[in-house]
């Protein structure tokens, strides 16, 4: 049974209230968001808006706002929304979900036994007093209760329970009972899952999986066997995770001696080959069975250790921790990014995780020209012929091959009939291009330029793309390489400022084009594309005459704007739009500042504009 099947609206908002905050900080919440547009309950310009953020700050603002939207807009809506949220599959990649869930079905055995209880109770009272009465008595007073007790007799306890009502309202406390101890691991809302640390790292412990010997433990939507978590949080050296791994600063191995939990030995089984994490030397292979062996068996050698050897111990650890974190890359946050900056020798690339194969299939590294494999990027890079793109190509200092080595690239089986390892002529001409839009970073409906990597929605590009241009077959290039072919015979003699200004925008609506493009593209969140009057509070208040990117596109397409210089003040108004309300806000500051030096820059290059 699900909790909506017994809880009212109110209950079930009631909770939403206080738990949105810790909806909002999910890591990558892009599937919650499908699941909920999926269901129609999140409009689609507020879930592009939160999609397109890359910042986590960002993206947990949006998100609460949103869902603080959705409490004051569509209350009414409250139990659809835990409905669709509760399903398995988005539980899976969501622990704190499950975690949410599970609270509130043990509201419910809480709630049952509360009522049983008291059932009990009034039995037990009942018969207690029917004891002392003769068998006469007995009969004439049940027989009188049956008849009457609507009419002559108030309602006794019992009576009171007949219909049953729900006496007891959801709480959101903590389930710890008043002179109890505080053991987390026997609370019931951690009845399936456990929070559990180990080092630096945070992640929750599955309690089934534990028990069946499986990945037990997940961190984001990465799941770990304990050997691995331990790997992860950097405690390799300890080589025995029920001594490392803790919940609530108790150790795994004695929740295990304490019968709170079951676990199997890892070990034993097929050998397969595991690899460390981001090593700094060469990389050596453990079989699961060697770990195994390597662990300490007996608990009670935990119990054993005096206080100040486990003291000396845990200095040794931190130094260790600390040399290992200066020699190692940080895996936390890379496990989970999409897009890798790579380079080789002295050309450089976006590698995307999601086109990746192998060396040779799918075009996964885009340059500023094309889309390559790892081996034809290996190929254009000076004196890197016959080299292996595995050593070479790197990101962040470390060579491929540790990206790989920690399964956060995946190289696909030589059997593999996927589209990126057998694909069709349709997905050739498609690999050549972006796979979202250049200026809104949106998929689906897109325009591909036929000169470089581009990719655009008919109305993002300028000018806009005609249905009458998509119908012919010839060739199509977009403004970018348009500017970029001609721009050697636009201007040859420098100018002046004063003097571009006052050209006549006809002239050069090819250079204000291409100008507002690169503002477009290099707004990777959206900051200024919209009317911020939509999403600001108070920003009208603020600022007279706000003005966004997107209004200056549609001026610009609809030949509004008579000389450059008026091209040139509109834009200029964004950034000091920016400046005047952000003032308190450095992040958003400094986006503006930084749009604003590549608009001065690009300005003076486009029309050779002397110093």
């Amino acid at each position: 049974m699900e909790p909506m099947d017994w809880l009212k609206n109110e209950e079930l908002l009631r909770f939403f209230h206080c738990k949105k905050t810790e909806m909002s900080c999910m890591e990558n919440p892009h599937t919650f968001l499908s699941q909920l547009r999926d269901h129609d309950l999140i409009q689609e310009d507020r879930y592009k808006k939160v999609s397109r953020m890359k910042s986590k700050d960002n993206i947990r603002k949006g998100l609460y706002d949103y869902l603080d939207w959705l409490e004051r807009e569509r209350s009414q809506n409250v139990r659809e929304f835990w409905s669709c949220v509760f399903k398995e599959t988005i539980l899976n990649q969501y622990p704190t979900l499950r975690m949410l869930r599970n609270s509130l079905m043990d509201e419910r055995v809480e709630t049952e036994e509360s009522d049983e209880g008291k059932r009990k109770e009034l039995s037990e009272g009942e018969e207690g007093e029917e004891k002392q009465e003769t068998s006469v008595k007995k009969k004439r007073k049940l027989r009188s209760r049956s008849v009457c007790v609507d009419e002559e007799e108030p309602a006794g306890p019992s009576a009171q329970m007949t219909p049953r009502k729900r006496s007891k309202k959801i709480c959101f406390s903590s389930p710890l009972k008043k002179g109890g101890e505080n053991n987390i691991w026997s609370w019931p809302m951690y009845k399936f899952q456990l929070p559990v640390t180990c080092g630096d790292q945070e992640g929750t412990l599955n309690r089934d999986r534990l028990a069946k010997g499986e990945k037990c433990i997940v961190v984001g939507s990465e799941w770990f066997t304990p050997n691995e978590f331990e790997k992860f949080a950097g405690r390799k050296s300890s080589k025995n995770w029920k001594l490392s791994i803790r919940c609530m600063d108790t150790t795994l191995g004695q929740l295990i001696k304490d019968g709170h939990l079951t676990a199997p030995k890892y070990k034993g089984g097929c050998k397969k080959a595991k690899k460390s994490l981001f090593p700094s030397g060469h990389s050596t292979t453990v079989s699961d069975e060697d770990e195994g062996e390597e662990e300490v068996s007996d608990l009670d050698e935990e119990d054993k250790v005096s206080s100040s050897s486990k003291e000396s111990s845990a200095a040794v650890t931190d130094e260790e921790e600390e040399e290992r974190a200066e020699q190692q890359p940080k895996t936390s946050h890379v496990s989970s990014r999409k897009v890798f900056r790579v380079t080789c020798g002295a050309v450089a690339g976006t590698l995307h995780k999601k086109r990746f194969a192998s060396g040779t299939c799918g075009k996964s590294i885009r340059t500023e020209t094309s889309w390559m494999t790892p081996v034809e990027f290996l190929e254009v890079a000076p004196r890197q012929t016959n080299a292996s793109w595995r050593k070479h190509i790197k990101y962040d200092g470390e060579p491929l091959s540790v990206l790989i080595e920690a399964n956060i690239l995946g190289i696909h089986s030589l059997l593999c009939n996927c589209r990126l390892c057998k694909p069709e002529d349709e997905d050739l001409e498609s690999e050549k291009n972006d796979d979202e839009c250049c200026i809104c970073k949106e998929e689906e409906g897109l325009v591909m330029c036929d000169d470089c990597p581009r990719s655009f929605h008919q109305k993002c590009h300028l000018p806009h793309v005609e249905d009458v241009i998509l119908r012919d077959n010839g060739l199509w290039m977009c403004t970018f390489c348009i500017f970029r072919t001609s721009r050697g015979y636009l201007y040859s003699e420098e100018l002046e400022k004063e003097a571009t200004m006052l050209c006549q925008i006809s002239k050069c609506i090819l250079q204000c084009q291409y100008l507002l493009l690169c503002l477009c593209s290099a707004d990777e969140e959206q900051a200024f594309a919209a009317n911020p009057c939509l999403y600001l509070n108070g920003y009208s208040a603020v600022i007279q005459t706000p003005m966004w990117l997107g209004h200056i596109a549609d001026k610009l397409q609809k030949n509004l704007y008579q000389t450059v210089g008026e091209f040139v003040t509109d834009v200029q108004l964004i950034f000091s739009n920016c400046a005047s309300y952000n003032r308190d806000n450095a992040e958003f500051l400094a986006m503006g500042n930084r749009l604003k030096e590549l608009f001065d820059r690009e300005f003076k290059s486009v029309f050779n504009i002397s110093e």
